[in-house]
């Protein structure tokens, strides 16, 4: 079987199609009414969902990416931006409770009863959370039949109330929860303290979810967007995005910033300090293993990890006070985002960059002549799948030009271990059948000098995937017999908006379209967080930590070295 197989997409596009038309709907959704097909096409991710144990994978993965308040919501409604919600009587949605969940960056809102309304860039928003609100009552329910039995019941109690519990006993318990030991670590990380408290709270009642969209036409997406970018020329008239040439940027809030300033670095001795106060006697000896060369591993990159950590502590308050000072005398701008679309921006103009002040490894040659240039790197929060699209051709159409498109982001390898970075050439959207060909603006060379634990593969291809839960093993098996490597959610609707920024056409469908000569610079780095083919791990089950650390700074230097050495040469 091969990708666009007919048998092999069918049972994926069996839900997609069914979730996607009862949404259409001006009332409630029960998500119980998507839980058999949702099942029938047995989700790489949720590898027991049939099964009676609960599957800990799958509920630590929902768990990740839903509110804390979840336990109390029967009603999700889901929608654009306030404007909407007021449209359908929510008009006080502003005012209800903010809540985020650890693992997915996305606007939510919670009325202290028993509704979440849910922010939404695009579609692809829908696809993400609709699977995740099937998965997690599946499981729910699960827990909830088993408690039945007193003898658990009795067991979480006497947890809740800090009663130690006997090994004996507590093996025989978690047998009988179909939990291993593991299972109930795995748990405690993301529950925390209040993990058998929420478990009893599991056994009280029944899951019966409801999902409702308001909104949810092309227009209502683009409007978000669009106000999302008019807020940012707002806040920064005086920069004239539309006489600038611009690089645009989709990676992360941190990285990109941290070596354009070198702030950290001229800090160490704080942030030492600040570890050794702490005591995080891991980092101190990773520190002098590094100092001592007995590890691969960056200082710099240690550096830029230490200081992520330390903003959690309010006595660093005065440190990132001093930080934003030195970022605005270096035209490093941070733009929030309020209620729109959920992605944040980082404006940063070239000719404010100190050369002396910059991380070292990005100091290309020729670099002092930023001084010259009138261009700016726009940089934003990588944006879930299909957002993508309707960002880069608002920011496309409002700048004075576009100099380069650069992406980076997480990806799941099917051919390399958690850690490599990918750089494909060949990118398949699923939303639209395309397969795009390019020749990147990267190789392994710039990536490998600042790569230390992982490999660096190029000439691979991508598959943009409509959703994280919307694959299974037959899928991954043709892509795989497909050459295809490298699952991401946002490389399809990128290429869909370049396309439109290169052809005098809105982009097609089922077609192969090779970008021979892109009209700027074009390249996407992706670094391996996620290995489908281990069953029963996936993103939830792993965290990459401090050694993310690593394939996110080589990415990120690439791109850095990347558009500072474009810039020079377009200065001439």
């Amino acid at each position: 079987m091969h990708l666009k197989d007919h048998n092999v997409r069918a049972p994926l596009d069996l839900f997609h199609r069914t979730y996607h038309s009862l949404l259409r709907s001006s009332g409630e959704i029960q998500i119980q009414a998507l839980a058999e097909q949702y099942a029938a096409f047995e989700p790489s991710l949720h590898h027991h969902v049939r099964a009676d144990a609960p599957d800990p994978a799958a509920l630590t993965y929902t768990s990740l990416r839903l509110p804390g308040c979840i336990d109390a919501v029967r009603l999700v409604l889901m929608g654009q931006s306030h404007e909407v919600f007021a449209r359908h009587g929510y008009g006080d949605v502003l005012t209800w409770q903010p809540v985020s969940a650890p693992g997915r960056r996305r606007k939510m809102f919670f009325d202290g009863r028993d509704t979440l309304a849910v922010l939404v860039a695009s579609p692809s928003d829908v696809d993400d959370l609709i699977p995740i609100l099937v998965a997690f009552q599946i499981e729910w329910n699960k827990i909830h039949t088993l408690l039945s039995d007193r003898r658990l019941l009795s067991a979480l109690e006497r947890l809740r109330d800090n009663v130690d519990i006997p090994e004996a006993e507590r093996a025989e318990l978690l047998a009988a929860a179909g939990l291993a030991r593991d299972d109930i670590a795995r748990l405690r990380t993301i529950w925390g303290d209040h993990m058998a408290e929420r478990l009893l709270r599991i056994g009280e009642w029944k899951k019966r979810f409801a999902v409702r969209m308001l909104g949810g036409s092309i227009m209502d997406y683009e409007r978000a967007t669009l106000r999302w970018w008019w807020k940012i020329e707002h806040e920064l008239a005086n920069t004239r995005f539309s006489e600038r040439p611009v690089y645009f940027v989709s990676s992360n809030t941190h990285s990109l910033v941290n070596l354009l300033s070198g702030f950290a670095l001229r800090h160490t001795s704080e942030l030492l300090e600040f570890i050794r106060q702490r005591d995080h006697g891991g980092l101190l000896a990773e520190h002098e293993k590094i100092i001592a060369e007995q590890v691969p591993s960056s200082i710099e990159n240690f550096f830029y990890y230490v200081q992520k950590k330390y903003q959690a502590e309010p006595a660093s308050q005065a440190y990132f006070a001093q930080r934003a000072a030195e970022e605005h005398e270096l035209g490093i701008h941070r733009m929030p985002s309020k209620f729109y679309v959920d992605v944040d921006a980082q404006v940063i103009e070239l000719n404010k960059l100190d050369p002396a002040r910059i991380d070292p490894r990005i100091r290309v040659e020729g670099v002092e002549r930023l001084r010259a240039s009138n261009a700016l790197i726009l940089n934003i929060d990588y944006p879930l799948g299909l957002a993508a699209y309707h960002i880069l051709k608002i920011v496309g159409r409002s700048v004075g030009q576009l100099c380069g498109v650069y992406v980076l982001g997480k990806a799941a390898t099917l051919n390399g271990k958690i850690g490599d970075v990918l750089i494909p050439n060949v990118i398949y959207d699923e939303h639209t059948d395309n397969i795009y060909s390019f020749a990147p603006a990267f190789s392994a060379a710039d990536v490998e000098p600042y790569l230390a634990h992982g490999s660096v593969l190029d000439n691979q291809k991508a598959v943009t995937s409509r959703g994280t839960f919307l694959q299974n093993a037959a899928f991954l098996d043709a892509l795989y017999r497909d050459f295809f490597t490298d699952v991401e959610m946002e490389g399809g609707p990128y290429l869909n908006a370049v396309y439109e920024h290169t052809f005098a056409e809105r982009y097609p469908h089922d077609e192969n379209v090779s970008f021979l000569r892109p009209p700027f610079d074009l390249g996407f780095l992706h670094y391996a967080s996620d290995t489908p083919y281990s069953k029963g791990l996936n993103l939830g089950s792993r965290n990459l930590s401090y050694f993310g650390m690593d394939p996110t700074y080589a990415t990120s230097l690439a791109v850095a070295r990347r558009i500072l050495q474009q810039e020079v040469a377009r200065l001439g």
